[in-house]
């Protein structure tokens, strides 16, 4: 039986093993400090720390987008998996277009003629566009941005990580072979060894020390040139975040125009409970004018400036008292135009008061728990004579 054995270079064997024993001792030595080393260069450390610090926040910043991109860890992994076997990525729904389905399969059951079966299934047209909108952002942005700096990772970072440990194991060799010339140098005058003179040796220990000092010079010049392009790299990166901001701006935008078809098609159903669309520039104005108010007048002309800045309504109520309100009857139904005011059915009582200073247009009332601002036009007092303490 013949068994066909690789051929094994005994020779380079043995020499490789005779290196790697050599650096083992050479960095035991250099741990417990008893031996010198060669210490890279000031612009090499520095190079070094930097591909350090963008190595670690690139990570970092891909991880979170990743995250932000798609929430689900799950997913996440899934996604990953299909990626590394080339295969194409499963097609799920995601939170919005499962609300939007549900949705509009609640609007068809409670009736397609009434209100509010009318008003879920725009809602859920309107969910199931935001969520298309949401698809092709996730997909545009991990093309433009988190695909790019994964390659950086997976590539040139490793590629430096790789020339990097090989300098490492050259200096190794280096400061093992300095080693050896100033042991051999200490032996010069003894009587020879093994039949190999001192100045043998030594000649051989100086010959191998040239060689290792070349080849680490070699190693050292490949790896400087690729960290120093890490600034090229992070110019590319510049050009990726950019094009993934036009990325969020151009999302955000589809998803505001979608939200103002909605609001104008729910204000064309009419119905008993009419929607009123948000004017969302006039309440950014607003909070704008607010705090530029504020600022302008000092912490002690606040309510002036609240009332200046939206008009006549008062940003919060202040210095209102709760100890003395009256009774009022609300007119008709209305809904809170944001969280400083109260929602109202027709019919019911509250307990209102004036807000502290007067506001011509709205009142401060209080419904069971609740306290918020109550425009004045919607209620009628109960009992403008008797007060009702609480």
């Amino acid at each position: 039986m013949n068994i066909n054995l690789p051929n094994f270079n005994v020779k380079n064997l043995v020499k490789e093993a005779g290196s790697t024993i050599s650096r083992v001792v050479q960095l035991t030595e250099e741990k417990l400090g008893t031996t010198e080393r060669t210490e890279y260069d000031l612009h090499f450390q520095n190079l070094a720390e930097r591909a350090d610090v963008t190595k670690t926040w690139t990570e970092k910043i891909v991880r979170d987008t990743e995250s932000v991109l798609i929430p689900n860890p799950q997913n996440r992994v899934e996604d990953f998996i299909f990626e590394k076997i080339e295969k194409s990525k499963p097609k799920r729904l995601s939170n919005l277009e499962h609300l939007a389905l549900d949705m509009i399969e609640a609007g068809g059951d409670f009736g397609q003629d009434l209100p509010y079966g009318q008003a879920l299934i725009k809602v859920g047209q309107a969910e199931q566009k935001l969520g298309r909108c949401e698809h092709d952002f996730i997909a545009t942005s991990g093309i433009c941005f988190t695909q790019p700096l994964r390659k950086f990772l997976d590539g040139e970072m490793k590629t430096i990580g790789k020339e990097r440990g090989i300098l490492e194991t050259k200096r190794l060799d280096l400061d093992a072979c300095k080693n050896r010339v100033k042991k051999a140098r200490s032996m010069l005058g003894q009587q020879s060894k093994d039949g190999i003179s001192p100045e043998a040796v030594l000649e051989q220990a100086e010959r191998d020390l040239r060689v290792a000092q070349a080849e680490f010079d070699r190693q050292a010049e490949i790896t400087k040139l690729l960290l120093d392009g890490i600034s090229t790299s992070q110019a590319s990166h510049l050009r990726h975040l950019h094009a993934f901001i036009q990325t969020q701006v151009r999302y955000y935008k589809q998803c505001g125009d979608v939200m103002e078809q909605l609001q104008r098609e729910l204000a064309n159903l009419g119905g008993p409970t009419p929607y009123i669309p948000l004017d969302v520039n006039e309440a950014s104005a607003s909070k704008s004018n607010i705090s530029s108010g504020a600022a302008a007048r000092g912490p002690g002309n606040n309510h002036s400036a609240n009332m200046a800045a939206t008009g006549h309504k008062p940003n919060q109520p202040m210095h209102v008292s709760t100890d003395q309100m009256q009774r009022a009857r609300v007119l008709c139904s209305y809904d809170a135009k944001d969280h400083t005011e109260l929602n109202l059915s027709a019919n019911e009582v509250i307990f209102v008061t004036e807000c502290s200073p007067i506001n011509e247009d709205y009142m401060y009332g209080k419904q069971g728990l609740l306290k918020g601002l109550v425009p004045r036009a919607f209620v009628e007092m109960l009992d403008e004579e008797h007060d009702v303490t609480l």
